[in-house]
């Protein structure tokens, strides 16, 4: 049983959610979810206002759930609907 809530996922994604990458670029030219945003997670605290922006709710995602999980408390912080969608693999097979 994986620690991210795939139902939350999947209702999220349903409610036209943001995927966030928070990855490196190599990681993220390496493979990721179609369509998702990407932000490396260092960068992230001098661009809240792109993911406010989106208007949307947000599920972060990056290799294993760790760095996802920082970027997911970070953004909440800042009034943001996020949740850890974990490893992008684990969100990337409900949006094919």
């Amino acid at each position: 049983m994986s620690q991210f809530d795939n139902e939350k996922i999947q209702e999220y994604l349903k409610g036209g959610a943001v995927v966030l990458d928070v990855r490196t670029d190599e990681e993220y030219a390496e493979g990721h979810v179609p369509g998702s945003e990407h932000i490396v997670l260092q960068t992230l605290p001098g661009k809240v206002n792109i993911v406010k922006d989106y208007a949307k709710p947000v599920i972060a995602v990056c290799r294993s759930g760790a760095r996802s999980q920082q970027a997911t408390d970070f953004l909440k912080q800042h009034g943001i609907d996020i949740i850890n969608g974990g490893p992008w693999e684990n969100v990337d097979q409900y949006v094919k």
